[in-house]
């Protein structure tokens, strides 16, 4: 089965990257999703952290099994209007804490797997979560995706080492030609759930420092709020209880920001 047959339905693929863990990465590539359901859009959310699957517990889909079909995998929908699909390593799992101990080879073979043989029926987008850093995964996502990938969001804190490595993720893009959206800086402050003041409590500007040194644009900042944090520990949808909290807000403009810049990127298949 072609990587292409399955994904010819879907309407632009958004790779999430990060330089190193810790930076909210999965957090980001959720809340977009959240968002980008919310208005009105049918999403696919792939999982490719192989070791470390955090999307099924982030949207209460712990415990959910996946089928297989004539046309391959079914994803797992987070609700009954099947507006967004999930596909995760978790779903393969007897028990969630079961540690994945696999070598190169065998992790290759699942994201490969992940990407072809998935049935994601009609999608406006696939946004993808990838592993922290800069591996062998990444080269075996690209090789099936560079005539599909329309290009990468990357991921960072304020603080100068998360910065610092994101410098590491910018040169991989280059390097393998696929194209940056652009840089999102999480964790850019503290929201207070009751005054709902936001205090910055890292060392700000490191993304707009990078932004400024890359020529890459800075989509947005999203601030650190307990109300999400709360919502993706139980499962729930912070932009659906949350919509118009600053962080909400937050990423429904870097929703926007993304579709906007999203245009004058031309597809890869239209690239000689």
């Amino acid at each position: 089965m072609s990587s292409l047959n399955n994904l010819a339905s879907v309407g632009q693929v958004i790779v999430v990257l990060s330089g190193k863990g810790g930076v909210g990465k999965s957090t980001v590539a959720v809340q977009l999703a959240l968002s980008l359901v919310s208005s009105g859009k049918q999403v696919g959310l792939l999982d490719l952290d192989i070791c470390g699957p955090s999307v099924p517990h982030m949207l209460g889909l712990e415990g959910k099994d996946v089928h297989q079909s004539e046309q391959g995998w079914l994803p797992v929908y987070t609700s009954a209007d099947k507006n967004l699909a999930v596909m995760s390593i978790a779903f393969l799992l007897k028990n969630k804490n079961d540690a994945v101990i696999w070598r190169g080879p065998k992790k290759h073979a699942m994201i490969k797997q992940f990407i072809q043989d998935v049935c994601w029926d009609q999608l406006d987008y696939l946004i993808i979560d990838t592993p922290p850093g800069t591996s062998d995964e990444h080269m075996t996502l690209l090789e099936i995706l560079k005539e599909s990938a329309k290009g990468a969001v990357l991921v960072t804190t304020p603080n100068l080492v998360a910065i610092s490595d994101v410098r590491r993720e910018v040169t991989f893009c280059e390097k393998t030609g696929l194209k940056i959206i652009g840089l999102v800086e999480n964790m850019s402050g503290f929201v207070c759930p009751n005054c709902q003041d936001c205090s910055q409590i890292f060392p700000t500007g490191g993304g707009q420092l990078l932004a400024d040194e890359t020529g890459i644009p800075l989509l947005g900042k999203i601030p650190i709020d307990p109300n999400l944090v709360r919502c993706e520990d139980k499962g729930e949808n912070f932009i659906a209880a949350f919509g118009n909290s600053p962080a909400a807000l937050a990423v429904h403009s870097l929703r926007d920001t993304i579709l906007s810049k999203l245009i004058s990127i031309p597809s890869p298949m239209d690239v000689s």
